[in-house]
């Protein structure tokens, strides 16, 4: 186990170690000597120094190196390769590593994200920085723990099951000593044990407790540094020129007019890669718009409103059966009734509401690049490849920034500011406009979706037939990097991530056919966004099943129970029935009465097994609707979650609360437009998303399971909320919404349909 230290002067405090001869103490305090320095420690200042590129410890995911670091003054550091992108997870792992390791928060030190330092464990997405990231770090923090217990008992003759520790210390009687002398004595260079004995969660102190967020108190200080406030002595500023379209060359510059704006330095362009240098930001930004540029044209787009024809019409990459049960071909459909629908899912930016940015410097042929991005391990790789270097070359830093929850422009941002440096040999900083970020920011793909079901007389289903078009998915995840795109350096193909995931159906249905078919080209440069492909795949199958429920007359909730044999599936809907005090009727039932009022309410539920191998989630949201104007508002929504253990039941809250709003956000507003050449919602007016007052109310039932695995909760119960708000429209109006987003126009045109047919 290394030490990070200040100076090679070290103190430790002896006043209760026992058996610790004097010669045997500098022996110890000589083993402290700084391994590499960090003054002082913290992770904000740690991304402020680029240090070394050799390797100053370990970073291998199997040693407890990798991980945890006891420093002088008795703090730990942590290692983590997952990073905080908002959701709290730095206040989650330091309560993990805390607990195993037995010391309090405030000793923890949580250094994340840097290549150099920290673990490659994935990018940070999918739900899995607890689920696989945390409990890589618990499996370390414990195998330390022990190791530390078996130190102490050699010291003092005695068993290791017979030393307690806490407080960073190792106990015996009145005998103490300090981690820090431990591991001075013996330092702990050590394979992390798969098999290690983790705390038993009786005995938590930490985990399992709502702990404050470690990085709130800065944030409303505004002592927090983001990437956007990030500096480096001598740095300039730049701004990348966009094409004028999609897939626009450029034809030729003329820099007459920028050269007399003070604070411009340069022009930088390599293929069809064009930016501005200049020593301040606003500087970068006149010269970005006073640049006199020529760009071929380009309309390769469809037309947004033949969107699902260009879908359904592209080019199949390939066909995958998700999901085959039984036989649909060979069902008895005598007597049966037949249900067949199609969902559509819009193309979505991201819509951080900061935009991305990121500050990179060249030295020696090396390059160091400060960025929010979610993969920093996977962003240098990218970058050696754009740069034709060595991954020991690139190092990577992450800095918080605004929220992504996906693959946004952070990473191009980052790509930008390495290549403009490498140009102008001086560190570089580039800051993203709000229309880079809708405009040229990696998008979540449109998604298409065939339904086809059969019921018998007794409402039972007899079969399930689902036919998905949907982005392709390569092997390797990854998203093209713009600038090396537009600079034709070299590039990965991008893709969405693995959005085929929840298009197999959840309950116990007699057959089911679900297949997959990968569209080939989509209109833009693909990516993942919060609950990739579970989102969309969610919305068909719960909207669908509800269908089925209405078709045989049943309460939707009893539906879905009578198909499910997992018990806490079924536990977390009657908890979520209970939350709701949900009156079992089938939907829509119940509506009669009010069909002559404008305002109309409903309810509408969803429930999903995530992946159908983890985290349980059940919902109900209430809505209103208006019938003149065609406008919803979700008033409410009830959440029944259980993803396992849950580490900080506050945090989790946070999240739930979060993917609710954001994905009302998304069901009922956000769609990228476009012309032929180039997306034209480039501002907050054309893509706008939910403001304070469409905020619903968030109840939530939290099943805290503290001897089951922890599973991830940053996307799950956002899966749930398309389907769910979908299916009380439907409870309201007796009518069938299925595009995202649910806009006023398509609700008015769903109405004014059914009644004409009534007529």
């Amino acid at each position: 186990m290394s030490f990070l230290t200040k100076s090679c002067t070290v103190q430790v405090d002896t006043s209760k170690s026992t058996n610790i001869s004097r010669r045997r103490l500098l022996q110890s305090a000589s083993s402290l000597v700084v391994s590499f320095s960090l003054a002082p420690l913290s992770g904000s200042v740690l991304a402020a120094t680029s240090g070394p590129f050799n390797s100053v410890k370990s970073v291998a995911l199997d040693e407890v190196e990798g991980f945890i670091a006891v420093n002088a003054n008795g703090t730990v550091s942590i290692f983590s390769g997952k990073v905080d992108l908002g959701t709290g997870i730095r206040t989650a792992i330091s309560q993990i590593a805390a607990e195993e390791l037995d010391v309090s928060l405030s000793q923890i030190d949580l250094i994340q994200g840097d290549t150099l330092l920290t673990p490659d464990q994935g990018p940070t997405f999918g739900s899995l920085s607890i689920q696989n990231g945390g409990m890589q770090i618990r499996q370390a923090c414990a195998t330390a723990r022990e190791a530390l217990k078996s130190v102490a008992a050699k010291e003092w003759g005695v068993s290791p099951s017979d030393i307690t520790t806490k407080n960073g210390a190792c106990y015996f009687g009145d005998k103490t000593l300090t981690y820090v002398v431990l591991v001075g004595l013996q330092p702990l260079k050590m394979k992390s044990d798969a098999k290690v004995a983790l705390k038993a969660p009786a005995n938590y102190a930490v985990v399992g407790k709502s702990v404050p967020r470690l990085d709130i108190p800065a944030k409303l200080t505004g002592e927090f540094t983001y990437i956007h406030d990030f500096k480096l002595p001598g740095m300039v500023h730049a701004r990348v020129v966009r094409p004028s379209n999609l897939h626009a060359s450029l034809i030729s510059f003329d820099d007459s007019e920028v050269t007399k704006i003070p604070g411009f330095l340069q022009v930088v362009r390599d293929g069809n890669f064009l930016a501005v240098v200049a020593s301040d930001e606003w500087a970068a930004i006149t010269a970005s718009k006073k640049l006199k540029v020529k760009w071929s044209e380009w309309e390769g787009l469809p037309e947004q409103k033949d969107l699902w024809t260009y879908v359904r019409n592209s080019k199949i990459a390939g066909v995958e059966d998700l999901q085959k049960v039984g036989n649909t071909q060979q069902v008895n459909l005598e007597g049966a009734q037949t249900v067949e629908a199609t969902y559509d899912f819009a193309i979505h930016t991201h819509g951080s509401i900061g935009p991305s940015c990121a500050v990179a410097q060249w030295e020696d042929g090396r390059v160091t690049c400060w960025n929010a991005s979610q993969q920093t391990h996977l962003l240098r790789k990218q970058l050696a490849q754009m740069l034709k270097l060595a991954d020991d070359q690139v190092r990577c830093i992450y800095i918080d920034g605004a929220g992504c929850y996906g693959r946004n422009g952070h990473e191009d941002a980052a790509a930008d500011a390495v290549l403009i440096s490498k140009y102008v040999a001086k560190p570089v900083r580039v800051q993203w406009s709000r229309a880079d970020e809708h405009g040229w920011d990696p998008k979540g793909p449109p998604s298409l979706y065939d339904y086809k079901g059969s019921i018998d007389k007794g409402g039972r289903v007899l079969s399930w037939e689902s036919d998905a078009f949907m982005a392709e998915r390569p092997k390797q995840i990854s998203v093209t990097l713009l600038a090396a795109d537009l600079a034709e350096l070299p590039r990965e193909a991008a893709h969405p991530g693995n959005i085929q995931q929840s298009l197999a159906v959840q309950y116990k249905l007699p057959n089911i056919r679900a297949t997959a078919h990968y569209v080939k080209d989509t209109p833009f440069r693909p990516s993942w966004i919060r609950t990739p492909g579970r989102m969309q795949n969610t919305f068909g199958n719960e909207c669908f099943l509800d269908e089925l429920a209405a078709k045989a007359n049943i309460d939707p909730f009893e539906y879905r129970l009578s198909y499910l044999d997992d018990p806490r599936g079924v536990e977390c809907i009657q908890r979520v029935m209970k939350l709701a005090n949900w009156r079992s009727a089938p939907a829509h039932s119940q509506q009669a009465d009010k069909a002559k009022s404008d305002i109309v309410y409903g309810r509408g539920v969803s429930y999903i097994k995530y992946e159908l191998v983890r985290t349980y989630i059940a919902v109900v949201a209430d809505i209103e609707l208006n019938k003149k104007t065609g406008v919803v508002r979700v008033k409410k929504f009830y959440v029944a979650h259980d993803c396992g253990q849950i580490i900080n039941p506050d945090g989790l809250r946070n999240q739930i609360d979060g993917n609710v709003i954001q994905t009302v956000s998304r069901t009922l507003i956000e769609e990228v437009k476009f012309s032929r050449s180039m997306v034209t919602s480039l501002d907050w007016a054309s893509y706008p998303i939910l403001k304070f007052p469409g905020v619903p109310t968030v109840e939530i039932d939290l099943i805290d399971r503290p001897n089951e695995k922890p599973w991830g909760a940053g996307e799950p119960s956002a899966a749930v909320v398309p389907s769910a708000i979908a299916n009380a429209i439907y409870d309201a109006t007796g009518v069938r919404l299925r595009s995202v987003p649910i806009t006023p126009a398509k609700v008015l045109q769903a109405l004014k349909a059914v009644k004409s047919t009534k007529a």
